[in-house]
């Protein structure tokens, strides 16, 4: 049997780094003795003691990579006597040092950027909570829901976003975190699938956020412009050109690098916690008596207890008013996406946002209560509203007549002033008003500055992943800190195009939801890892619980569809979209994903529940153990057992490596992953299982009897007719009918496959692997001696091109034609389900299925009727029965049988006595049996000649029948036809009628 040495025709995918993910592969290397092993143990061992640099990923840039001995150079150290290995081992064990560990491709640590915790994670994120929301918006939702449904609001909000950091945080701990933020934490939890599709949406919403902060900014600009009546064209106008001006300074800064970045983002802050403590001071400040006509006094409980109820009005509810205020608090994953930044994110971002998150929440709430404590809901901002003696005072603010002044006309017109009506409260309540203008600016050019950071960098570790060819080009980065300028770019030309022409108010519900989507799959992530029971799911956080963080996911959802019900769908949508993109495309990667983890769960969970489930023939499937000598070797072969099994059952692609056992284990572990990548590349649902013994029989036994697990065991074995058995020794040919006697004891139904042109081609696989072409071989044989005739080379190449084309006979559809079956003896209904099974597949619908019977003369008719009626209760549908009834005549006279076994003849004068040749005794005795076979030959030229498939009963290999003459039986019956399957069951029925 050849020995495969295909790597698959593996493609490689240039942009993706397997080894950055996977456990590295341990190659043979240069070691140099470390003290540690002799101090520990008293002398030197070729072992070594645990290490984190064994640990270690290619690429570390925190140290390399070194690669310990291997288990066979430990096992064999000392069998090992060439000079090579003597030489290495007097080196390893002398203490001679040898080249170090390094990997070849180890970064250089160009020395960049690298943030703490507070300047990378707490900074950032409590920039991007402390948004507009903080100054405009957050005294009318108080107004709206009062403030005791205030409170439940932003707990609400807080109760998400900390949960979220929590699983955010139990992630970050499980290993080593890279650029990319949320994306490379979802990707790397939940596979390329789900991290694909949410990294392009997530980045695309950062970019878009931008334009939505910078219009921001640009709005509270023009205000100020239009106050001091200093418009430059119109307000719309206004707006756009001071947003696309933003945007580059922007752009500038970011572009300039993170060190300037975040020294923005400092002084942003810096100015943003001064109007905080502003509107803190304001309150304790005496008011006037114009700010009194405003609806603010200083801090009174009546104010504060009328101020509790809700009073939601124009249609606004619960659900609308945290609608409009959750969106502030969705900036927690600010330092999460610049992990690539951060000195140390697995202690980084779980501190820093968590701690975010809670300083944020108690702002939110202090300056909400302290406001709801000092201003009333309507006021009209006159002074002389003030209370007259006897004049009723009523109206929605009974605090403010106690307090002197009288604002009854508000229950009749709206007012402009108050907590709802107002949205310059702040500015009104504060102690310094331009200092809430400053905070509005540094509020939304921090979000906007940290959108622009952010989605690049998610963008980039997108493109370096190569989930999506087109965008490669996105992946290279610049300088010192692989800044993703391309990426910068992108961000600023999708910013200014929404800026100019995108309707904000519309695309503001679908970034919210974007970015909740986000937050759903961390919470997901982290539930499904702890739900998998993984060994490698152990997080350094241990504060998180998978239930709560499945809670969590289930409530971002909810929120998706308060927030905006159309947006939600439309970002399910997209993302399923997107999903089924990178399903389809099965990009080139392996990040030990929690979804492989569940997988292997289900599937053993699965398996054990089938071991408890008797047999049934109504379940009978047909598990095939294909003998094709390596995974590429016999693709024809390979490909019609693919089409029995293809979601009916189980296929298994054996191959036995014979010789020494250090050579044939070393071939056969390195092939093992390879052959399995190929299958999987190739599309064909099928298992590789290799064993290695000193015998081939030995290993198909041994494969016949232990392939398998629980109820998915092999029951059917395929194999290829031996088409050299007269050539290939007495050995040879014992071994191959042993396999199918083997089978026959084992119960295994029986499949044997011969095509003419042969089905071997071992020897036309390149050493390299390079995938088999017609063309490819053309030109190799014109190349083999260019002394020979041109006759030789054209009749080597018309054999190349005879057998490529029949390798991948059963790979491409076939033509209009018919699948003969003949059912010549019972053997359960084996020979006839799989021809049945071949007609429900795509490349074989346009072959009808022809049954030949053997009858007894005189009574065709009967024979035949009977046959339909069968078919008929096993709902197998047939174009045509054939009732043979001349199968008894004896055969025309031909030698071919005679030239077949001549040399394997015992004559009665022959003086030799080898046990294992055809005896005149033997042939007299199975005379008939002979003839049959070649009777049966002689129909089949006359009826199949032109078939797309023979398929017959195949004669069973009794014990006692010399292995030659079988195989004369075997290649006499299937002797110049098309391709011929034989199919013996085993005798247990696959087929019933009964429902």
């Amino acid at each position: 049997m050849e020995r495969s040495r295909s790597n698959g025709g593996e493609h490689v995918n240039n942009a993706y780094d397997s080894t950055l993910d996977e456990p590295p592969h341990y190659e043979e290397a240069s070691r140099a003795v470390r003290p540690s092993v002799v101090s520990a143990f008293g002398h030197d061992t070729l072992d070594r003691v645990p290490n984190i640099d064994f640990y270690r990923n290619a690429g570390s840039v925190s140290g390399h990579r070194a690669v310990r001995p291997s288990l066979q150079e430990l096992h064999e150290v000392f069998q090992k006597v060439s000079a090579r290995h003597l030489c290495s081992l007097h080196l390893f064990l002398s203490g001679t040092p040898y080249d170090p560990d390094l990997e070849s491709a180890v970064p250089i640590d160009k020395g960049g950027v690298k943030f703490g915790w507070i300047r990378g994670v707490l900074v950032r994120c409590m920039l991007n909570i402390w948004g507009v929301m903080l100054f405009i918006r957050l005294s009318w939702i108080f107004g709206h829901a009062g403030w005791g449904l205030g409170i439940v609001v932003i707990v609400l909000s807080c109760v998400v976003t900390t949960i979220t950091g929590l699983s955010m945080s139990a992630i970050c701990t499980n290993g080593v975190v890279r650029g990319g933020g949320a994306y490379y934490l979802i990707s790397r939890s939940l596979g390329p699938e789900f991290g694909g599709s949410i990294g392009l949406i997530f980045a695309f919403a950062n970019a878009v956020a931008v334009s939505m902060y910078v219009v921001g900014f640009a709005e509270t600009v023009v205000d100020l412009l239009k106050d001091n009546d200093v418009l430059m064209v119109d307000e719309i106008n206004d707006i756009r050109i001071v947003g696309c001006i933003t945007v580059v300074l922007l752009l500038g800064i970011s572009v300039a690098g993170m060190e300037w970045e975040a020294k923005a983002q400092i002084v942003l802050l810096i100015i943003l916690l001064v109007a905080i403590v502003n509107v803190i001071v304001g309150t304790f400040i005496p008011v006037t008596e114009s700010k009194k006509a405003t609806g603010i006094f200083n801090y009174n409980s009546k104010i504060f207890l009328e101020n509790f109820t809700p009073d939601f009005r124009h249609g606004e509810t619960f659900f609308s008013v945290f609608a409009i205020f959750f969106p502030a608090a969705t900036g927690i994953l600010a330092g999460a996406n610049i992990s690539g930044d951060l000195r140390d994110p697995q202690a980084a971002i779980p501190k820093g946002t968590l701690l975010a998150i809670l300083i944020t929440g108690v702002t939110y709430l202090g300056i909400a209560l302290c406001v709801s404590a000092t201003v009333v809901r309507d006021a009209t901002g006159n002074i002389n509203d003030t209370v007259t003696p006897g004049v009723p005072c009523t109206g929605p603010s009974i605090a403010a007549c106690e307090l002197g002044y009288n604002f009854s006309s508000c229950a009749e017109t709206e007012c402009e002033f108050g907590l709802i009506n107002n949205v310059q409260v702040m500015t009104l309540v504060s102690g310094f008003g331009p200092l809430i203008i400053a905070g509005t600016f540094s509020a939304t050019l921090s979000s906007a500055l940290a959108s622009l950071v952010s989605a690049p960098k998610v963008f980039q570790a997108l493109c370096q992943d190569n989930i999506y060819k087109i965008l490669h080009f996105f992946a290279k980065g610049y300088g010192k800190n692989n800044e993703p300028i391309r990426g910068y770019i992108l961000t600023f030309i999708i910013s200014v195009a929404f800026i100019l022409v995108g309707d904000l108010d519309t695309i503001a519900p679908i970034i919210s939801n974007f970015f909740l989507a986000s937050y759903a799959l961390i919470n997901f992530s982290c539930f499904h890892a702890s739900y998998a029971k993984s060994p490698g799911w152990r997080p350094a956080y241990k504060y998180y619980n998978m239930w709560l963080s499945l809670l969590g996911a289930l409530l971002c959802c909810v929120v998706m569809f308060v927030i905006n019900w159309w947006a939600a769908l439309l970002t399910y949508g997209i993302e399923i979209l997107l999903y089924i993109y990178v399903t389809v495309k099965k990009p080139d990667v392996n990040w030990g994903s929690s979804t492989q983890a569940v997988t292997f769960v289900s599937a053993v969970g699965n398996a054990l529940s089938l071991s408890g489930v008797n047999d049934h023939v109504k379940n009978f499937r047909p598990q095939i153990l294909a003998l094709t000598g390596g995974a590429r070797n016999r693709p024809a072969l390979l490909d019609l057992a693919h089409s029995f099994s293809k979601n009916y059952g189980l296929c298994l692609t054996c191959e036995v490596f014979v010789g020494p056992r250090s050579e044939a284990l070393e071939e056969m572990n390195s092939g093992m992953e390879r052959n399995q990548l190929w299958l999987r590349k190739t599309k064909r649902k099928a298992f590789y299982a290799a064993v290695a013994c000193d015998e081939f029989r030995q290993g198909a036994e041994s494969l016949l009897q232990a392939s398998g697990l629980g109820r998915m065991k092999p029951n059917t074995l395929m194999i290829g007719f031996k088409r050299n058995w007269r050539t290939a020794g007495t050995e040879g040919v014992q071994t191959y009918v042993g396999i199918l006697h083997d089978a026959f004891d084992f119960e295994y139904g029986t499949l044997i496959l011969r095509m003419d042109q042969g089905l071997d081609v071992s020897h036309l696989v390149e050493a390299e692997e390079t995938p088999v072409s017609a063309e490819h071989e053309m030109n190799k044989a014109a190349k083999i001696d260019t002394m020979q005739p041109k006759k030789h080379i054209y009749v080597k190449i018309r054999y190349i091109l005879k057998l490529l084309e029949a390798s991948a006979q059963f790979k491409k559809k076939q033509p209009k034609g018919t699948i003969d079956v003949w059912w010549l003896f019972d053997d359960g209904g084996l020979t006839l389900l799989l021809p049945y099974i071949l007609t429900t597949r795509k490349k074989w619908k346009d072959s009808k299925l022809r049954i030949f019977i053997a009858g007894q003369p005189g009574r065709s008719d009967l024979d035949k009727q009977e046959m339909k009626s069968l078919l008929q209760k096993f709902r197998i549908n047939c174009t045509d029965i054939n009732v043979i009834d001349d199968i008894h005549i004896p055969p025309r006279a031909d030698r071919k049988l005679d030239d077949m076994i001549e040399p394997f003849r015992l004559h009665e004068e022959s003086k030799d006595s080898a046990p294992w040749k055809i005896t005149d005794e033997e042939l007299s005795t199975f005379e008939e049996k002979t003839n049959l076979q070649i009777r049966l030959n002689e129909l089949l030229q006359e009826n199949s000649k032109s078939a797309n498939l023979i398929v017959v009963s195949m004669p069973i290999a009794r014990k006692g029948v010399s292995d030659f003459l079988y195989m004369a039986w075997l290649d006499i019956l299937t002797k110049d036809l098309p391709p011929t399957l034989l199919i013996r069951g085993n005798h247990k029925s696959v087929l019933t009628f009964y429902s």
